[in-house]
């Protein structure tokens, strides 16, 4: 994480005003909510993760066991349980 001194782009009087609850600390200030995005969003990888948890699902819908998901996909037997008995069919 960087920083940036406040005097450098924060206005006095902002300034003046935090210095009322804090002075020479390190202080972090989060991005608003709507600015966050979820993991894997811009490498690809929660698309990638989506397109394998449909692949597995349709897998065992058409009779495939959880055991032969497991060994294909180099899962345990366990995560591969989650995903075909999640709610979240995506």
């Amino acid at each position: 994480m960087r920083y940036t001194n406040a005097t450098k782009i924060l206005p006095k009087k902002l300034i003046m005003e935090i210095q009322k609850y804090v002075q020479g600390e390190t202080l972090y200030i989060p991005k608003p909510k709507t600015e966050y995005m979820n993991w894997g969003s811009l490498s690809g990888g929660r698309r990638l993760l989506e397109q394998r948890n449909a692949a597995i699902r349709n897998a065992f819908q058409n009779s495939s066991s959880i055991e032969q998901l497991a060994k294909e996909f180099f899962l345990s037997t366990e995560t591969i349980k989650k995903i075909v008995y999640s709610h979240k069919n995506t």
